[in-house]
């Protein structure tokens, strides 16, 4: 069974090493361990863990794998930013780098188990257990924003625009509604928009945004 999810995990990562599966397998157990006393994922999802959380947090990896600072908001159980972490730990001791994570998570629990796997897997991660808002001034602007299953894209933009600098990007996975999501947005936000397939779930995509600010009253008039 393990053979065949190593198999489906190198085919979104070729190179990965059997360390970095053991990792992901590790912290696949911890949260198994603690699910029970704390919702960190839908019950109802856990016959699918792997690919339903794990690979589908893992694809976001390539997409950015040359970034340094990460950050993810709203962060819950991990996903995707303790599997980002994983890959980002894999890379620093292949290329003797200094990649991090932070990663955002207001609920004092969850925090908990957050740092927990960290400290398990000495992962190059720090978490704030603050409200998003809170964050601002303690967080450098990163070169990644990612958030999974978190709030409307409005509201995301909302959120992450204080750290958003030129060369900024954010990596949001969203499902079917995008599209609505996306017309909705643009009526507040401009921005540039790659859409990416989802690797592992037909129904859910992966929105890379560039550029993000308000819509300036030019902007607007030309709309």
């Amino acid at each position: 069974m393990r053979d065949a999810d190593f198999s489906q995990l190198q085919k979104i990562v070729p190179d990965v090493s059997r360390e970095t599966f053991e990792d992901l397998c590790a912290y696949e157990a911890l949260l198994r361990k603690w699910q029970p006393h704390i919702n960190l994922v839908a019950n109802a999802t856990l016959p699918h863990l792997w690919q339903r959380h794990i690979l589908d947090s893992v694809q976001l990896f390539p997409l950015q794998k040359t970034a340094v600072r990460w950050l993810d908001i709203g962060s819950g159980g991990g996903f995707p930013a303790l599997v980002l972490a994983i890959m980002l730990k894999a890379q620093n001791r292949e290329n003797g780098g200094s990649a991090l994570i932070d990663l955002v998570e207001s609920n004092g629990k969850k925090a908990a188990f957050l740092q927990t796997v960290i400290a398990a897997l000495s992962l190059p991660a720090r978490v704030h257990n603050k409200r998003i808002e809170a964050c601002y001034e303690d967080i450098a602007a990163p070169d990644i924003i990612t958030a999974r299953a978190l709030a409307d894209l409005s509201t995301l933009f909302t959120l992450i625009f204080p750290w958003c600098q030129k060369k900024t990007v954010a990596l949001l996975q969203k499902g079917r509604d995008y599209g609505r999501e996306c017309e909705e947005a643009a009526a507040k936000w401009s921005f540039d928009l790659v859409t990416y397939n989802s690797a592992v779930n037909e129904e859910s995509v992966i929105l890379e945004i560039r550029r993000l600010h308000p819509v300036t009253k030019n902007e607007r008039q030309m709309k």
